[in-house]
């Protein structure tokens, strides 16, 4: 390593990982780590312990990793394991760490074979290991085994997907040297999200398990499959070792001698083996981290800020200090108070983008629901030409009248007066249930606090009740006050002798009015599948007609539909639909379109059907009326008068109560919101303002109304540790020099040049052997962590060995060490312009017949 800073690159990001893990937010920072991927019993867990030196980790027949291990070793002194769901108890004997990795396993997934992606950290100090992270990830399967669910390939393939797609984080292939490696699972899901290789490090086990005759000298040399990074091998301990308790150290042993033996490996034996697979693995990490370090630390600034608001909740409270519960009592129920009014008066900041804030519903209940349930229950024209009847006759009496009595015009007019107090106490109850409502979206943010909560939520809720009767009250009184007093001398009074005139001007008044946009919005007209099935059209309602359109354009237009004798009906919503739903339909019995009698309009929500409802109205598209059958009404003697001076005096007071309903109805529209906003909504935020703190202190003690939940207690705890963690990752990042000594990553590999080019001697192979990179200072030692083939070390120990010849050529028989020196080819080598100056590429291979030089 080139600086001491870079050692703390590693233990850092273990920290985070503890930090994130234990809050359940491992997700949300793409942490550099090393990812091990492979097949079932492909001897990944067998790398990973000799890693370790130490037996710890479960072994049997088929899945036996069923979880992710996160393992991260650090080179300490002392040699102890702990689990992060174990904190504070230190594991100095190895069998017990792998006893409670499968207790643990088994109480998240069940003593069956099933899987989970929730992880296991397990962090193992000792003076054998370099500082290292990986994760042991659970080996790919094809078949489902005893009780696994069928799909077991699919949820360990999506497993993996969810750490190996990060680009943060490297892939271990592991491959069974027994095994094709173009048919290797863990080479392929690498190939899957690294398709340039660069993150992806191959591991070859089972070297000593190949067939006689055969071994994976071309693998290891980059040749068959070539990698960015390369691969390395190591030899596992077989299954009798295991069981015989064999020592790793030995193993280690065993594997060393393995290599420096066997006539396929002993040129590369340097570069092959756990412990130098151990050391690429820290170089490789360590230098990948430096690389992501920019990207990581903007991530850390900006998970900082968005914990800063959330830490700023939990500064106001400390737990053992009485001052501190009263500021904190005082600060909610005054950011309560603050909260509920943006709630009603609306505001600028946090802007609700999803949904209609508390007070943007009451706004919309005022002036869209309230209008539309007044027309609801206004009168049918038929029904009250009958009880203009009915009344004028009761009044004459036995005479017959010759005059039109304005005592008629008085009781029809109070009957539908009297008709108002229904919908106004509806209104109320809408406005009182969006209060409610919005108090209890305010208290949410006194979560912290479940009693705090609980009282503010019920004394403000109590209060708004108590404050409904009287808004009811005072509403009815209104109404009261109407029916006191007829009021005929009001200025838009038409008057007995304007009836008639503003009678014909109310006759035309529709035929001049300009055809005007009311609305404009999607619709489903809903038909039956055997008439073609519902569809989404873009619907414009003007004042004359409904048209729709195939979109939003409006240049393709489907239909138009005169709004003469039309009305609205509600439908109910279907059992297997989602959608709310009301009808158009035509008082005369006529299709409405095609073949239908009426047409089935569906909204997405309630709040939509009754906002198009209120559209409707101000086109003059009025609800139907549901009409009780009578034998009077079925009487058409009565509803039809044959008497033409009846007639008049009827149509008169129609006009009449018509134009004084206008006032009245003018009157209560104007009046419903001014009332409820002094006497509920105004009046809740002055007691919230004012009253409210001492409601709550005469309710319970301080003491307890301040008692956190225990959920509470623990996130604040975890939240304020990792705010705390994150500050001092900034500054550790921020004292690390990025400038520290590493090995560049391998240029891409081309392996065009095999048994193309003919190779330079080995003098020359070794001059560029021993040539450093540029930039890297001459006290660094070591081989590099980059593909064998392209910069062998000459302190490997043995020469470089040209490439075996193939059909129809003759090897290079000279010694290499004898310092007899081969012919040089005519055209020299040249560097390919991908390779940057100072990097040797591959010597070409040896010509093999030197008389055609």
């Amino acid at each position: 390593m080139g600086n001491r800073g870079m050692e703390d690159l590693i233990p850092l990001i273990n920290k985070l990982q503890d930090a994130f893990s234990s809050i359940g937010q491992s997700c949300n920072l793409d942490l550099p780590q090393i990812a091990v991927v492979g097949g079932q019993s492909a001897g990944k867990s067998s790398v990973l312990e000799n890693f370790v030196g130490r037996d710890f980790l479960p072994r049997g027949n088929g899945i036996v990793t069923r979880r992710p291990l996160i393992l991260q070793l650090v080179n300490s002194k002392a040699e102890y394991a702990e689990f992060l769901h174990c904190k504070g108890r230190k594991f100095v004997d190895f069998e017990e760490v792998r006893l409670e990795i499968e207790a643990e396993t088994d109480r998240i997934t069940g003593s069956n074979k099933g899987i989970s992606p929730i992880p296991i950290n397990l962090r193992v100090y000792s003076p054998n290991v370099l500082n290292l992270t990986l994760i042991d990830l659970p080996g790919m399967t094809k078949v489902a085994v005893g009780d696994q669910p069928h799909d077991i390939e699919h949820q360990i393939r999506d497993m993996l997907m969810q750490f190996i797609t990060k680009e943060s984080c490297l892939v271990l292939a592991v491959t069974p040297a027994n095994m094709d490696l173009a048919n290797s699972d863990a080479l392929k899901i690498a190939k899957e999200v690294d398709p340039q290789g660069l993150r992806t490090i191959g591991v070859i086990t089972k070297l000593d398990l190949m067939d006689e005759g055969t071994d994976a000298r071309d693998i290891l040399e980059n040749k068959l499959l070539p990698l960015r990074r390369g691969y390395i091998g190591v030899v596992n301990r077989s299954q009798k070792d295991i069981d015989g308790k064999k020592d790793i150290r030995a193993a280690l042993a065993a594997e060393r001698k393995f290599f420096l033996s066997h006539p396929a490996y002993r040129h590369i034996a340097e570069r092959m083996g756990t412990p130098h697979l151990q050391k690429t693995l820290n170089q490789q990490l360590t230098n990948h981290i430096r690389d992501t370090l920019p990207g990581l630390r903007s991530k850390l600034q900006s998970q900082l800020l968005s914990l800063e608001k959330e830490v700023e909740e939990y500064k106001n409270f400390r737990p053992d200090d009485p001052t501190r519960k009263t500021k904190a009592l005082l600060q909610m129920v005054q950011q309560f108070g603050v909260d509920f009014e943006k709630c009603i008066e609306g505001s600028g900041d946090q802007v609700d983008t999803s949904n209609l804030s508390g007070g943007a519903k009451i706004n919309r209940i005022f002036h869209e629901r309230f209008p539309f349930e007044l027309v609801k229950m206004e009168f049918d024209e038929k029904e009250l030409r009958k009880e203009i009847s009915y009344a004028i006759k009761n009044i004459h009496g036995v005479r017959t009248g010759l005059f039109t009595p304005d005592l008629a015009f008085e009781a029809i007019v109070k009957k539908q007066i009297i008709k108002l107090k229904e919908p106004c106490l509806k209104c109320i109850d809408l406005v009182i249930q969006e209060l409610i409502n919005t108090v209890r979206q305010c208290t949410n943010k006194l979560g912290s606090y479940p009693r705090l909560r609980e009282e503010t939520e019920r004394i403000v809720t109590t209060y708004v009740r108590e404050r409904d009767s009287k808004t009811k009250d005072q509403v009815l009184l209104l109404i009261d006050i109407e029916l006191s007093y007829i009021n005929t001398n009001h200025e838009d009074f038409i008057g007995f002798a304007n009836a008639q005139q503003r009678t014909a001007a109310n006759a035309t008044k529709k035929r001049v009015m300009p055809n005007q946009v009311i609305r404009r919005g999607w619709l489903t007209i809903n038909i039956s599948i055997m008439k073609g099935g519902s569809k989404d059209y873009w619907f414009v309602l003007t004042a004359e007609s409904l048209s729709w359109y195939k979109d939003e354009e409006e240049k393709e237009k489907k239909y138009m539909l005169p709004l003469d004798n039309l009305k609205l009906r509600d439908v109910e919503k279907g059992f297997m639909s989602s959608k709310h739903v009301f009808a158009i339909f035509n008082t005369e019995q006529r299709n409405v379109y095609k073949d239908l009698r009426q047409i089935e309009l569906a909204c997405d929500t309630q709040e939509d059907v009754d906002s198009w409802k209120a559209s409707f109205l101000r086109a003059g598209v009025y609800p139907e009326k549901d009409q009780p059958e009578s034998e009077d009404a079925m009487n058409p003697s009565d509803t039809v008068s044959m008497d033409p001076q009846l007639e008049r005096q009827v149509e008169t007071i129609r006009n009449l109560v018509d134009s004084y309903i206008g006032i009245v109805n003018k009157s209560i529209r104007d009046l419903m919101p001014k009332t409820i906003m002094h006497l509920m909504i105004n009046s809740a935020k002055d007691f919230i303002h004012s009253e409210l703190l001492a409601y709550l202190y005469s309710a319970a003690d301080q003491g307890s109304l301040m008692e956190e939940s225990a959920e509470q207690a623990q996130r604040r705890d975890e939240m304020l540790r990792m705010y705390h963690a994150l500050k001092e990752a900034l500054v550790l990042i921020g004292d690390i020099s990025t400038t520290t000594v590493s090995v560049p990553l391998p240029p891409p590999v081309d392996d065009s040049w095999i048994a193309k080019e003919p190779s330079p001697p080995p003098a020359s192979r070794a001059a560029a052997a021993t040539a450093p990179p540029p930039g890297r200072p001459p006290a660094v030692r070591g081989p590099t962590p980059g593909p064998p083939p392209l910069n062998p070390s000459p302190a490997f120990g043995a020469p470089p060995v040209p490439s075996r010849p193939g059909p129809g050529q003759a090897a290079y028989a000279g010694d290499p060490n004898s310092g007899s020196v081969p012919l040089i080819p005519s055209r020299p080598a040249r560097v390919p312009p991908a390779l940057p100056p100072g990097i040797p590429r591959r010597p070409p291979q040896v010509p093999s017949r030197p008389s055609h030089w």
